[in-house]
């Protein structure tokens, strides 16, 4: 059986992009009485809340969950994963890192690398976004991962690294109109001003007045016109 086109140029892409890179404090409540774990609750249930969206119910249940069964490693991802929603990043930081020296799970070394990517470790959360994609290049984080890379490569000057990071974070997620635009201005960056072009032009199909995107478009027509 063949594979699709999209996914043979997907494990390219993912190929190309690897080979490229040669709780104390957290379990108190502010209420008087504890919170108590329903009956039956496990960590693979706040794990798939997380994933849900229902990150401020796991913010508070799975404290209380992690104390009850410190061995319970969806419990520590879930809840990891749902911080850094919250944008709760030292907090993300520090489950992660107490649920990764237990676990050494490359789900909490992707939630431990997304929290340094906005606390500003870029080497750190490069290193720990990396072992999450190694092992899970297909995972349910893999498209924001791959763009988290991205930006940690623009933060870094590695304009073609950052290509790939996007390219491929696109290939999973080709309905996000500004990661179009974070393509084309990479490729602008390299003076790639046509594929640049195209990146901008996915960008307006997908979001018509999206300022950026129509900007980008306007100053690659006149690179390529002069």
């Amino acid at each position: 059986m063949k594979c699709p086109a999209h996914k043979i140029r997907r494990i390219a892409l993912i190929g190309m992009f690897l080979f490229s890179i040669q709780i104390s404090g957290l379990f108190g409540q502010s209420s008087s009485s504890p919170i108590s774990v329903p009956s039956g609750m496990t960590g693979s249930d706040l794990l798939r809340m997380s994933q849900e969206g229902k990150h401020n119910d796991v913010a508070l249940l799975a404290p209380a969950s992690i104390k009850k069964n410190p061995q319970d490693v969806d419990a520590y991802i879930g809840l990891a994963w749902s911080l850094n929603a919250l944008k709760e990043y030292v907090k993300a930081k520090d489950i992660a890192q107490q649920g990764y020296a237990r676990f050494k799970d490359p789900r909490l070394a992707q939630a431990l690398g997304e929290a340094q990517y906005y606390l500003g470790e870029n080497e750190a959360a490069l290193a720990n976004l990396q072992e999450y994609l190694a092992r899970f290049p297909e995972g349910s984080k893999a498209a924001l991962t791959f763009y988290l890379c991205g930006e940690l490569f623009v933060r870094m000057d590695k304009f073609n690294h950052a290509d790939i990071a996007f390219s491929t974070a696109l290939q999973y997620n080709p309905s996000n109109a500004r990661w179009w635009v974070r393509l084309g201005w990479v490729r602008e960056k390299t003076a790639r001003y046509i594929p640049a072009l195209k990146a901008y032009e996915q960008a307006i199909n997908l979001s018509p007045n999206l300022t950026e995107a129509l900007n980008g478009k306007s100053r690659m027509l006149a690179k390529i016109e002069d």
